[in-house]
């Protein structure tokens, strides 16, 4: 036989060699590999000759106790050694020719069911088994081989176990043995289960152990499952079953009931009068002497030179009564009494339970708050309805709870509602909350008066007005987020424009009262930056990759410096203009203008020179940008109003008074002009009129005049300060939350 193997050769080809011109040879004797096909000449061979088992009769058919094994050496996977089992004859053959069955492919051996039924008559001892194994599959051909099989039958020994009484938290050494099973067949494996899950385990021969200390109380009784299985697992016949049974030790004390608020007697109460009935219980076995349980009163012993005990206790059902010893209003007396296991007996355990006695009195005493003065509490004028604002504690001296409840009011301090009260009936905690929402500009403070009064009347002389307390309550004003001075922002920029073009400022819309800190979000290119205070955006580098109509969208980011939880953001468009042509651009001059300083409600409109004929025909649309002086994009702002006019205003609040040239560039298609518009910045009255510088007088005055003129300067000076006062005041109350600077213009001139 020629096993299936590849083969490596080397052929030679005779005078056929490839050669290089420098002599080296590229093809010579090359590498061919041969398949050798495998043939059916190989003879299969049982693992033994003779095999011996051991049977039970009580096994259950087809339960494989033996597994015979043979090989092939032909071709693995192959018809040629694909092998299967069959049994050729059984002697004796008594009492049935088919006690056995073998499985073909595995070579299981197991008793038939006929086998089963016929064995535990059978007179005979030992069986012996001619089994053959052939290749070739089932087909009719192929190679053979026989073997012995001697199969012994022994009595069963697979037999009940008797309960098994184990003592709990035994001291011995663990794990301990309890019991063994055995079963009489070969090729045996033990298996345990136990119900519930325990401290239980079978070794190899059937031992039966326990391996650690049981306990009663946890569980008293225990099903183990015993099976005898095979080498693949299964069971040659049904489960043992165990019982475990966990014997009682008095290993547990009696346990008294949770101590319950006290217990309220009246006074004068008679004798015999129940006051309370306790239950010890005890976790040992239920009508055993280990959970049999008497008391006995240990506390308050009886008072030197007074006969008789206040309380008394029953040792059998554990009620505590009152004694003959009177009770007097107002006491508070703490019970002691001994539960004992064993009836009582020594060596028993014990506890002790507490009972707490209330000696209750008349309604006499009015409820009062344990603080008078509450606070001041801050609360922000945003908080929700609904937030507790106090909690206040109220106490009554008497006794009876039912005289212990008290009501609950706002006297004064609250005539709109603000606030609210709720309480559980029997609690002397009452909960101030908010029941609308707080302004600080309608209320800055609020001192709300609680009153407490006992809901049972009061007896004795007048009841008097109830307990009040005071809580004070201080109003923060809420800080708005800052907002921006436009809700988006645009800019044009050739593409053309250097690293560090100025393109526009960012301004908060109330510079004055709060600084920002700005900062630029989804600028994927990095062409643009923003100074963090000042809010100036610039070119960060060359616009690279940018194309003419193109826009480039970014996100500004403002966060209040003193809050940085506030912030605002506005989106900002950038629109990417075709580079300038290189001619030198076209002045216009504006005639002058005026804006006030401080900022004010109006600005100027930029129209196009009209001594330009294209401009000046309507052709359009322009854009307008100021020019590329950065004090001037500092300090002032353009504004598109549509594709021929633009809005000219401050961009600071304050601009030093003075005539400021203001270069305005207007561009359409490839042509630009330069507008230069002369704005007069001056210092406005209230009507918003500019005031003038007026000439040096000539002469000498008199010194009459002179003081005259010195004391008409101070009242000019009071005036004018008292009407700047009067307008600054006038609009704050229009809107207090708005800047002064950020007013929407209304006034073109």
């Amino acid at each position: 036989m020629v096993p299936a193997w590849l083969w490596l050769l080397c052929v030679s080809v005779p005078q056929v060699t490839l050669e290089m011109q420098d002599g080296h040879v590229l093809w010579g004797p090359q590498p061919v590999l041969v398949h050798v096909k495998d043939e059916n000449d190989q003879v299969p061979h049982f693992s033994q000759a003779i095999y011996r088992a051991r049977l039970s009769r009580g096994t259950r058919p087809g339960i494989p106790f033996l597994f015979l094994e043979a090989s092939d050496r032909d071709e693995p996977g192959t018809a040629n050694s694909d092998l299967r089992f069959h049994i050729l004859s059984q002697a004796p053959a008594q009492p049935s020719p088919d006690m056995f069955q073998l499985e073909p492919r595995l070579g299981a051996l197991a008793l038939s069911p006929k086998g089963s039924t016929s064995l535990d008559h059978a007179l005979e001892r030992t069986y012996q088994l001619l089994v053959q194994v052939k290749d070739m599959g089932d087909q009719a051909s192929g190679h053979q081989a026989t073997a012995t099989v001697e199969v012994s039958i022994i009595e069963n020994t697979w037999v009940p176990l008797e309960p098994i009484h184990l003592a709990e938290n035994l001291k011995v050494l663990y794990p301990h043995h309890m019991a063994q099973v055995h079963w009489s067949g070969g090729d045996v494996h033990y298996h345990l289960e136990s119900h519930p899950p325990g401290p239980f385990e079978v070794n190899a021969e059937g031992n039966l152990y326990v391996t650690r200390e049981l306990d009663r109380e946890a569980q008293a009784e225990y099903l183990l499952q015993v099976g005898a299985q095979n080498s693949h697992g299964e069971d040659y016949a049904a489960p043992l079953e165990l019982h475990v049974l966990v014997m009682d030790e008095n290993d547990n004390v009696p346990i008294c009931p949770p101590r319950d608020p006290a217990v309220s007697i009246p006074e004068l109460s008679p004798p015999g009068t129940e006051v309370t009935r306790l239950s010890a219980e005890d976790a040992d076995a239920p009508g055993s002497p280990n959970s049999h349980i008497v008391y006995q009163l240990l506390s308050p012993e009886p008072e030197d030179g007074v006969e008789g005990r206040a309380f008394q206790v029953d040792p059998t059902s554990g009620s505590v009564t009152l004694g003959v010893l009177p009770l007097r209003a107002g006491q508070n007396i703490l019970l002691l009494v001994l539960a004992m296991d064993l009836a009582g007996a020594e060596g028993g355990f014990s506890s002790t339970c507490e009972v707490e006695v209330a000696v209750t009195d008349i309604n006499d005493h009015a409820p009062e708050f344990i603080t008078s003065q509450i606070g001041p509490i801050s609360l922000p004028e945003d908080v929700e309805p609904g937030t507790l604002v106090a909690m206040l504690t109220a106490t009554d001296a008497d006794l009876e709870p039912s005289f212990r409840l008290m009501d609950f009011a706002i006297e004064r301090g609250d005539t709109e509602g603000t606030f609210g009260l709720d309480w559980e009936p029997d609690s002397g905690h009452v909960r101030l909350r908010l029941c609308k929402n707080l302004s600080y500009e309608a209320a800055p403070s609020h001192e709300v008066v609680v009153v407490v009064r006992s809901v049972v009347k009061l007896v004795g002389p007048g009841p008097g007005p109830g307990a009040t307390a005071t809580v004070t309550v201080l109003v923060e004003r809420v800080m708005p987020p800052p907002k921006l001075d436009q809700e988006s922002y645009e800019a044009s920029v050739p593409i053309s424009a250097p690293a560090g073009s100025f393109l526009l400022t960012i301004q908060p819309s109330d510079p004055i009262s709060r600084t920002l800190r700005f900062s630029l979000v989804n600028d994927s290119e990095g062409w643009l930056c923003i100074e963090k205070f000042s809010g100036e955006v610039h070119t960060a580098q060359s616009l690279q990759g940018a194309q003419p109509g193109d826009t480039y969208t970014v996100l500004v980011e403002a966060q209040d410096t003193d809050e940085p939880r506030l912030s605002a953001s506005a989106p900002l468009v950038i629109h990417f203009l075709k580079a300038p042509p290189a001619p030198a651009l076209t002045p216009a001059p504006v005639p002058s203008q005026y804006l006030c300083t401080p900022r004010q409600d109006h600005g100027l409109i930029v129209s196009g020179p009209s001594k330009d004929p294209d401009l000046a025909s309507g052709h359009g649309p322009y854009s307008f940008t100021l020019g590329p002086n950065p004090t001037v994009q500092r300090d002032w702002r353009l504004q598109t109003l549509n594709g021929s006019h633009a809005y000219l205003t401050l961009a600071l609040h304050w601009v030093e008074p003075r005539e400021h040239i203001i270069p305005v560039v207007v561009s359409h298609n490839a042509q630009m002009w330069q507008l230069l518009v002369r704005v007069i910045v001056c210092r406005c009255n209230v009507e918003g009129q500019c005031m003038r510088k007026v000439g040096r007088m000539k002469g000498m005055p008199t010194k009459l005049s002179a003081v005259g003129i010195l004391v008409g300067t101070l009242v000019a000076i009071g005036i004018f300060l008292i009407l700047i006062f009067t307008h600054w005041t006038m609009s704050r109350k229009k809107d207090p939350d708005q800047p002064a600077d950020s007013v929407p213009l209304k006034a073109t001139v």
